[in-house]
Formats: C-alpha cells, structure tokens, sequence
C-alpha cells in the first residue's frame, strides 16, 4: 500500500481545505491508525455516532476548523486550528494545531509539512499571535518534523485526563 501512496503524491499536490461530513470516515481512519498510546479511536461503526456529534460541535463553532489534507482526492491526514484571543500579551489571539495526524503510509512525503505551512499561513492570515501545538513526549518522530516545519521547543506541557 505505501507504493500507492508514492505514486498519488508523486504526481499530485497536497490541498488543504476545510473538513466535510463526508471527509468524516477517511479522517477516523486516519485518528484510528496512531495506537502509540493504545487504542484511542476506532472505525467501529457502533462508535460513529461520537465522531459526527463531535463534527456538528467543531462545524458550529467560529472558533475552531478541521481540516483535511487531500492528495488526489484521498484524505491523507488530518488537523484542527484554533483560534483563541488571550488577555496576555496585549489581548493577542492565539493559534493551536491539535489532533495532526498524517496517515501512517503517507508519512515522510510532504502531506504533514504541507498541512503544518498552510497551518501557520491561515493563523497569521485570521490574525493570530503565535501557532502552538503540542505532542506527547514520546513521539520522537513528530518532534524532529515540528523543528523543521519551524516549530520551537520550548514549552513544557502538562495533562490530566479528566
């Protein structure tokens, strides 16, 4: 399958648009495929209800897009910026990429750097500050890709699972 992958990116760009309601399945998939920490997601479709409520919550809310990464028409990967205004820094708005996901067999061809640009250029465009993300301490692999998309590392983060 990598081989086809190859091929689609080989002769195709990487566009970057807005998630639909038909994107959903592809971009699951996609979420389903990390299992780094476990399973955390899946293409049951006894679990689909969750994904599209949470669709409908993130299309309603001005704050915040999903987007896909389209090669040939195929959702390659996934990520959803935010944008929130912030009371430091002189009431600065501020940008998040979370849930960026690449599909596993796409990886290392150009689809994440496309995604991670294009999120920097539309967080700049909308007025934002800065653009942050973060990534768990375990994934290597990701944080070598954030420092050459231009990322800094120089927060420290903390999480609760509630």
């Amino acid at each position: 399958m990598a081989a086809e992958f190859d091929a689609v990116l080989s002769v195709a760009p990487v566009l970057i648009e807005p998630a639909t309601r038909a994107d959903l399945p592809a971009i699951v998939e996609i979420l389903a495929l990390e299992t780094m920490f476990g399973v955390r997601d899946s293409v049951d479709p006894a679990d689909f209800a969750d994904y599209e409520q949470a669709f409908a919550a993130i299309a309603d809310d001005p704050r915040t897009t999903l987007y896909v990464a389209r090669v040939g028409g195929r959702v390659l990967g996934t990520f959803q910026l935010l944008l929130m205004r912030a009371l430091t820094r002189h009431g600065a708005v501020l940008a998040i990429a979370e849930a960026v996901q690449v599909h596993p067999e796409a990886r290392g061809q150009g689809v994440g750097g496309a995604m991670m640009a294009f999120a920097a250029e539309e967080a700049k465009r909308r007025g934002a500050a800065s653009l942050q993300l973060v990534s768990n301490k375990k994934r290597l692999d990701a944080h070598r890709f954030y420092e050459r998309a231009g990322f800094e590392k120089r927060l420290d983060g903390f999480k609760m699972e509630l």
